[in-house]
C-alpha cells in the first residue's frame, strides 16, 4: 500500500487508516483474537495508521488496540482523542492531561503520535455545547502543555460543526491535522456540493487544509455504512447511525447510495463500497482516509479497493453526473 505525507507533520501514513471506533464495532465489541488478527494483518499489508478514542466503548477500543500492539509501534502511527464537556472548561488542561494519561495506560504506550479534539465545533453534541472561541483558546493552551510533556507529538481536531468556524480552525495554524467528513454523499469537502442534496456544506475544506499544511484525514468514507447499499447493520456495529447526508434518517442515505448502483453494473467498480473508497482516494490532496470495520473481511476488501487506485477520469465524471441528480423525495 502506498503512503502519503500527513502534511507538515512529516508523518508518512498509509492511504488507508484503520479506524477503531464503534460504528464498525470490531475493536469495541469483537472477540480479542479477531481484533488481534485484524491489527496484525493490517500491519502486514501496509496499514501503518491506527485511530482510536477514549470514548470508543468508554476506553474499550484503546484497551483492545493496546493489547494487540503490545507496545510495538515501530513503523506505525497511533492517534487518539479527547472530548470535553461544558463542566470541563474550568480545568481544560487538567482534563486533557488526565484523559491522555488514561488513554496511554490503556494503549500501553508512553506517547501517541497524534492527539485530537473530539468535540463538534460550535454546535451541540454528546459532550454538550461549548463556545467555539473559548474551546479554541482553552484547547490550544492544553495541547501546548501536552506537547511540552512529550506525551503527544502532533495535535488535531474533528472537523465537524459550523462550516465557517471549521475553515477558520483549519487555517489558524494551531492544528496539525483535521478529520474531515468526505464521501460520495457529502462531497463538498473536496468540491462544490450538489445543489438539491441537503448535506452539510464543508466546501473545499480539503483544499484549505492542504494550503495550510494541515494533514486531512478523511472520515465516514462509507457514510456510516450507507454506502453498502443496505440498511442491515452488523451486530458489532452501532445499531442506529445518524444520517450523514440526509436531513431525515439513515434509510434515506442508503436510498441515495443506491443511485450509484448503475456504475457498478457498468464496471466502474466491483461494489458500492469499493466505489466509495476509490472515490475519496481519487482526491490528490487527501493524505489518508479512515474506515471502520466489523470483521477482517471488510478490512481486506477495503485494502483491495485502495490498492486498485483512484477512479478513472471517466468514472469520476459519471460519479459527478449522479451527484448532481440528488434530490430528497
Amino acid at each position: 500500500m502506498q503512503t502519503r505525507k500527513l502534511r507538515r507533520t512529516g508523518l508518512e501514513v498509509s492511504e488507508l487508516t484503520m479506524g477503531c471506533g464503534a460504528v464498525g464495532g470490531l475493536m469495541t465489541k469483537g472477540r480479542a483474537r479477531d481484533q488481534d488478527y485484524a491489527v496484525h494483518w493490517a500491519r502486514d499489508n501496509g496499514i501503518n495508521f491506527f485511530d482510536t478514542a477514549a470514548s470508543y466503548g468508554d476506553g474499550v477500543s484503546e484497551t483492545n488496540l493496546g493489547r494487540a500492539l503490545q507496545g510495538n509501534t515501530q513503523g506505525i502511527v497511533v492517534s487518539t482523542k479527547v472530548g470535553l464537556k461544558d463542566s470541563d472548561l474550568g480545568d481544560v488542561s487538567g482534563v486533557v492531561e488526565r484523559s491522555l494519561n488514561n488513554s496511554l495506560k490503556r494503549l500501553q504506550l508512553d506517547h501517541v503520535d497524534l492527539l485530537q479534539l473530539h468535540n463538534t465545533v460550535g454546535e451541540p453534541d454528546r459532550h454538550g455545547s461549548i463556545n467555539a472561541d473559548q474551546l479554541f483558546s482553552e484547547v490550544t493552551e492544553a495541547f501546548d502543555n501536552i506537547r511540552a510533556s512529550g506525551k503527544a507529538r502532533f495535535f488535531g481536531f474533528t472537523a465537524k460543526g459550523q462550516p465557517d468556524v471549521l475553515t477558520q480552525w483549519v487555517a489558524s495554524g494551531a492544528f496539525d491535522s483535521a478529520q474531515i467528513f468526505y464521501n460520495l454523499l457529502v462531497p463538498s469537502a473536496g468540491e462544490i456540493p450538489p445543489v438539491d442534496y441537503p448535506a452539510v456544506d464543508y466546501q473545499c475544506l480539503l483544499d484549505t487544509a492542504s494550503q495550510n499544511g494541515v494533514g486531512a484525514i478523511g472520515v465516514r468514507v462509507l457514510a456510516g455504512g450507507a454506502m453498502s447499499g443496505s440498511e442491515k447493520r452488523n451486530p458489532l456495529g452501532m445499531p442506529i447511525v445518524t444520517p450523514i447526508g440526509a436531513n431525515t434518517d439513515y434509510a434515506q442515505d442508503v436510498k441515495v447510495a443506491l443511485k450509484f448502483k448503475p456504475l457498478i453494473e457498468a464496471g466502474v467498480a466491483s461494489s458500492l463500497t469499493e466505489l466509495a473508497i476509490r472515490y475519496v482516494l481519487s482526491n490528490p490532496v487527501l493524505p489518508t482516509t479512515e474506515i471502520g470495520i466489523a470483521n477482517i473481511d471488510e478490512l481486506q476488501s477495503a485494502v483491495q479497493a485502495v490498492n486498485k487506485g483512484a477512479l478513472s477520469q471517466e468514472g469520476l465524471d459519471r460519479v459527478r453526473q449522479i451527484q448532481t441528480t440528488f434530490c430528497i423525495d
